[in-house]
């Protein structure tokens, strides 16, 4: 209770307006932005309430996103889940958008990168990877660049990497602004060289994001402490594609009696069924706001400011 309350403060704190201008505001507009692979569980409701408190407290916006691009993993239907889902729960939002919709978009930056001879062609593995990796990073085995200086053929499909050593010569340093855990330098080299464009979807995760986050205006990108490390890449091509940085506010996780994130894969109940057995969702959702968890489910600690 103890550590759910301390959060909610800091949601309360980091929610007030910051000074911007001769407006002395700035328009907080966050947004919650659920994959169609699965159905929502008290994870994404958790983050959802985040989100959505966050822009209400501050008079700002909540986008809902749905990023629905990820190949045959995506299943178009359960996007009405989450809308009936987010409405259950007593969240509002006030505009929602497709990945779908901006594929031009996506490709278009990729082309840009190319141009800028930062992105090269891979057709390795994920077994191939494992075995010549030599360092873990944040996604697992790191990339050791083995198609990065090679003729590969690109007909039949390939990725597209991302150099990120030499990215990072025409950046310099960077940094981004987390609101917990404060100012930090980005390391985009921890991940090696990652993909953007996929053979089998039209981007990454990283390349989507954050195109939609500068695409939709978001100054507050509100999301779970497990992409915090995603950041890094995220701030390396705010940089190159000059986009907008926005800050950042990684809030803890819902886990299971395990220790465990609430996760799809792991078959964490869904909302949907919660509210198909008649269950209270805005009572449900004021339980959350107020640390009062399911048994065996429990919240994770958080990053800390340093001194």
């Amino acid at each position: 209770m103890r550590q759910a309350c301390y959060e909610s403060a800091i949601h309360r704190k980091l929610a007030e307006p910051q000074a911007a201008g001769r407006t002395g505001r700035i328009m907080i507009r966050t947004r919650f932005a659920p994959s169609p692979n699965g159905s929502l569980h008290l994870g994404h409701a958790y983050a959802a309430i985040v989100a959505h408190d966050l822009a209400r407290e501050a008079g700002g916006d909540f986008l809902l996103r749905i990023e629905d691009i990820d190949g045959a993993r995506s299943r178009p239907e359960l996007a009405g889940e989450f809308r009936a889902d987010l409405a259950w729960l007593g969240l509002a939002w006030d505009s929602e958008m497709l990945q779908s919709a901006r594929l031009d978009r996506y490709a278009a930056a990729g082309e840009r990168l190319k141009g800028m001879g930062l992105l090269y062609p891979c057709r390795c593995t994920r077994a191939e990877i494992a075995e010549a990796a030599r360092k873990i990073g944040p996604d697992g085995p790191v990339y050791p660049g083995t198609c990065r200086d090679r003729a590969i053929e690109i007909d039949g499909g390939v990725s597209w990497r991302l150099d990120v050593g030499k990215a990072l010569g025409r950046t310099g340093d960077l940094f981004w602004e987390d609101r917990i855990a404060g100012t930090q330098q980005a390391h985009p080299e921890v991940f090696g060289d990652v993909v953007l464009l996929r053979k089998d979807a039209p981007a990454s995760y990283h390349l989507a994001a954050t195109l939609d986050d500068a695409a939709d205006g978001i100054t507050l990108v509100t999301r779970g402490l497990d992409l915090f490390a995603a950041t890094h890449i995220h701030r390396l091509l705010q940089a190159l594609l000059d986009l907008p940085v926005p800050a950042w506010h990684h809030h803890a996780l819902l886990l299971d009696d395990d220790g465990k994130k609430l996760a799809k894969r792991r078959n964490s109940p869904s909302l949907a069924d919660r509210r198909a057995s008649g269950e209270d969702g805005p009572a449900l959702a004021a339980s959350l706001r107020g640390g009062n968890f399911p048994a065996g489910i429990s919240l994770s600690g958080i990053l800390h400011r340093h001194a």
